[in-house]
């Protein structure tokens, strides 16, 4: 599954236990944007490094696997969680973004002028 949306929060890698890390990552999903919706992904053990270049505000989109499981208190009430395991992330847009261009600084200096310039104009 795959979806496009603003990058809200990054989280720092977490270490769960000695042979678990994760790491979360909120995005901020605009399907309708009166009530903007903030999804929240988690990236786990070599995972944890693809949100590495990924900064807030970041058009990006994230591939993900959609996990469920079940889960029983003391009580013996059992209840369901939802996880959006992600693996792949496409930043198409960086919060940083110049609105204009950036150039490379010419390679000679030009406003020196010379005498022997043979130019028409």
């Amino acid at each position: 599954m795959e979806v496009k949306g603003k990058v809200h929060e990054v989280s720092p890698t977490q270490q769960v236990t000695d042979s678990l890390k994760k790491r979360e990552l909120i995005l901020e999903y605009i399907e309708n944007p009166q009530y903007p919706e903030y999804l929240k992904f988690e990236a786990i053990q070599d995972r944890c490094a693809l949100i590495d270049n990924v900064k807030i505000g970041d058009d990006v989109e994230v591939f993900f696997n959609l996990r469920g499981r079940p889960w029983t208190d003391k009580t013996g009430k059992k209840s369901y969680f939802n996880s959006l395991q992600l693996w792949k992330i496409n930043v198409l847009a960086g919060a940083g973004a110049a609105s204009t261009p950036e150039y490379a600084a010419p390679a000679a200096d030009i406003s020196s002028s010379s005498d022997d310039d043979d130019l028409p104009f």
